[in-house]
């Protein structure tokens, strides 16, 4: 772990044109986070004193989104695009008195490991040098920077327009991500020119600049999957493949048992205790704990939910956020829950809708039982107590409280609490009619006419 503090400074100002898309390029999600949420998490893992985001002008939205991850963060703005040291030296008039590491990454490399960061700034203090670069062998170099290395030793960073034919046929590669000394970083910044074929200030001449005034710098290799950057929404569908692949190794790995692998999708934050048995074309959103024992099958998805021991869900169930599954609970097929607790032994085993609601220990719904629990402007919560029935097509009109051991008889719509060990019947009594269903029958035959009975 570095022993020095650590000042992240994610750079998060680019338009991302190539997305074709209104939202921000770091708004855009992989595993359910958002790109900038990704690379912001993996700085937080190494507990930096400062971070800070720099962003481009009216992005708001990216302001928020980089508070919601961290509410202490400072935003930058970078008024213009001028470059990748422009960017970073926005951030330095805050950072003039620090004297720890900077540490430099993209909010469009979702994949980049906290492991990866550890190490390069590990590599910065103990080579005791004033910049310490992270490069990668690419399998196609295409317009990446080449880092220049003789014997294994750093001579510079190229960027690509300015590189020659031999520096264009290196593979070694520049990932962006740069860890400098907090007591040069400011003198280095500042001494960047923009005289390049981009008319840009390159963050990668920092290594130049070192070189010359005889300071120490290095740099560390990295997996290229690792270092994927998103500029596009290909780019953007390539690093989720890489991410839910990466997932899956490491829920298996875990002791989670997943039927079809390639057809579970998991979010960022996904957690799955050992045990767990995962049947395929599951969705898991953000925001899933999943205890021991637990069995998902195939076609549900799961978002915000919390799912206890040794209960079953699905098939073709829907948990949205606030869904509390207790232990041994049965979801069925066709079942929707939101905002509800379900205690141990709850039974919802098909076509139910629970919302606002809680449920006590082994109450029974049956088919079609639904909390009406939205008035048309406010939401309301259904109580049910313990070892409740509730009988098929049931509509329960919240607010409204079902007492312990209560039976609620098919058909029923419950606008009135009931009252503990109470039976609860609501609906029209049954008229039969003699004769009157052929009536009607031959009525609408006259009116189809040349229709025929296929018009009914």
């Amino acid at each position: 772990m570095p022993t020095k503090d650590i000042a992240a400074i994610i750079l998060a100002a680019g338009k991302g044109t190539r997305m074709k898309s209104p939202l921000p390029k770091v708004l855009h999600e992989v595993a359910g986070w958002s790109l900038l949420r990704h690379a912001m998490s993996a700085a937080l893992a190494l507990k930096p004193v400062r971070v800070m985001t720099v962003v481009g002008e009216n992005m708001e939205a990216v302001q928020a989104e980089a508070r919601a991850v961290y509410s202490d963060v400072e935003c930058v703005v970078q008024e213009k695009q001028l470059g990748t040291g422009h960017a970073v030296r926005q951030a330095m008039p805050k950072l003039k008195t620090f004297k720890g590491t900077v540490l430099v990454l993209y909010a469009d490399t979702p994949l980049i490991r906290p492991e990866t960061l550890k190490k390069l700034v590990a590599s910065l203090e103990k080579q005791k040098a004033a910049v310490a670069v992270l490069g990668f062998e690419a399998g196609d170099a295409a317009e990446y920077g080449r880092l220049v290395t003789e014997g294994g030793n750093l001579l510079e960073i190229v960027e690509h327009k300015d590189a020659t034919a031999e520096q264009r046929a290196l593979t070694l590669c520049n990932s962006g991500v740069m860890a400098i000394s907090g007591a040069k970083a400011t003198e280095l910044l500042g001494a960047l020119t923009n005289k390049n074929a981009k008319g840009e200030y390159y963050l990668t001449d920092v290594v130049k600049i070192a070189r010359g005034k005889d300071y120490g710098y290095t740099w560390v290799r990295a997996e290229e999957a690792e270092v994927l950057g998103v500029n596009s929404q290909a780019e953007r569908a390539a690093a989720e493949t890489r991410m839910q692949e990466h997932m899956r190794r490491e829920a298996m790995a875990g002791g989670v048992m997943l039927v079809a692998p390639e057809t579970v999708f998991f979010a960022a934050d996904t957690k799955l205790a050992t045990g767990v048995k995962v049947e395929p074309y599951v969705v898991f959103g953000v925001g899933v704990k999943v205890e021991a024992g637990v069995e998902i099958r195939a076609f549900s998805h799961i978002t915000g939910a919390h799912i206890r021991k040794n209960a079953v869900v699905g098939p073709f169930a829907r948990l949205r956020p606030g869904a509390d599954i207790g232990e041994d609970a049965k979801i069925g097929n066709f079942v929707e829950i939101k905002q509800a607790k379900l205690h141990k032994g709850v039974k919802a085993s098909h076509l139910t809708y629970i919302g606002d609601a809680e449920i006590g220990a082994e109450s029974n719904l049956g088919a079609g039982t639904v909390t009406c629990n939205y008035d048309g402007y406010n939401k309301h919560r259904t109580e049910i107590g313990a070892e409740v029935f509730i009988g098929s097509n049931t509509s329960l009109v919240a607010p409204v409280k079902i007492g312990d051991g209560a039976i609620v008889g098919a058909g029923s719509t419950i606008t009135k609490d009931v009252d503990p060990d109470a039976r609860a019947i609501n609906k029209m009594p049954q008229e039969n009619t003699p004769g009157r269903g052929g009536a009607i029958r031959k009525l609408q035959e006259k009116k189809a006419g040349a229709k025929g009975k296929n018009y009914l």
